[in-house]
């Protein structure tokens, strides 16, 4: 039983030690990020709606076609 123990104890120290080597955004560089990533989900978003809308549109184009 107590191997297992010290392997726990190892590994929860190997975990300290990397969690400890994160090095964590400021809140000016995290707000930076945010404003990025939710402005490219944004312009992403819109795209992908245009794309949409012009290939629904064709799709009707060809069915009312025929």
């Amino acid at each position: 039983m107590s191997g297992k123990t010290t392997q726990k104890k190892s590994w929860y120290k190997g975990l300290k030690k990397e969690f400890n080597k994160i090095i964590w955004p400021g809140r000016t560089e995290l707000a930076k990020q945010t404003v990025a990533v939710v402005s490219v989900s944004v312009v992403l978003g819109v795209i992908i709606a245009l794309i949409d809308f012009m290939i629904q549109y064709g799709v009707d184009i060809l069915v009312n076609l025929g």
